[in-house]
């Protein structure tokens, strides 16, 4: 029983290294297909998926397309329900499936001014104070998580949960543009970050060149690498 994924560049596509983990992580077997997000082919390689048009999208073995990040995370939870996609707990659950949902629909100013991408952190970046106020709304989420499932350091619903599959593109914005949060904040994206999964994403990524490069900034820059 294997699924298909339908992906954008890893470089630089948030949502597809999201539906990526949903299966990576949990180990639903997979196979991972390329849609071309920067190419210009991106509505043809679509066309067999219709009417989805975004990445990721999924295709279940019995050959039903889903697309959208959370109806995905939402239909392999329900396909696949030991595999501990989200918390065991109702209380934890609900709040785990309200901080996936507000990542969703929310933060703007962080996604707009500071899009993912895993080849180095730009040094200098001075966000916005929308953004400042995206990164306290995304701190106080988490705080709310953790107050939930006592979990106070490690994933936020103490074992490994879709919402730290939500917040894995949050994490890596946050460290390649060195935004201000706490030291707690920092920690727990340095363990997203470190995990083997993305790390592997992370060296795919860098298989692929661009000419120019999507969302160039005029920034001194430094290694990936990942700081306390």
């Amino acid at each position: 029983m294997t699924y298909d994924l339908y992906i954008g560049d890893r470089m630089f596509s948030s949502w597809s290294l999201r539906g990526w983990l949903m299966l990576e992580k949990f180990a639903i077997p997979h196979n991972t297909h390329m849609i071309g997000l920067y190419s210009g082919t991106m509505a043809k390689d679509m066309e067999e998926l219709a009417p989805a048009r975004l990445v990721p999208t999924l295709r279940t073995p019995d050959g039903l397309v889903v697309g959208e990040s959370l109806a995905m995370g939402e239909t392999l939870a329900e396909l696949n329900p030991t595999a501990g996609l989200w918390p065991s707990d109702p209380a934890q659950r609900a709040t785990a499936r309200w901080l996936c949902a507000e990542m969703v629909g929310g933060f703007g100013a962080l996604r707009s001014d500071c899009a993912m991408q895993f080849r180095h952190i730009w040094k200098d970046f001075i966000p916005s104070d929308a953004v400042k106020a995206d990164l306290a709304r995304v701190e106080t989420l988490w705080a709310h998580a953790r107050a939930m499932s006592g979990s106070a350091d490690g994933f936020l619903f103490g074992t490994y949960s879709l919402a730290d599959v939500f917040y894995t593109p949050v994490a890596a914005r946050i460290v390649g543009y060195d935004l201000p949060v706490s030291q707690a904040a920092r920690a727990y994206c340095n363990l997203l970050l470190a995990d083997p999964a993305v790390l592997k994403w992370q060296q795919l990524a860098q298989d692929v060149t661009y000419d120019p490069m999507p969302y160039d900034m005029d920034l001194p820059k430094r290694p990936w690498t990942l700081a306390n």
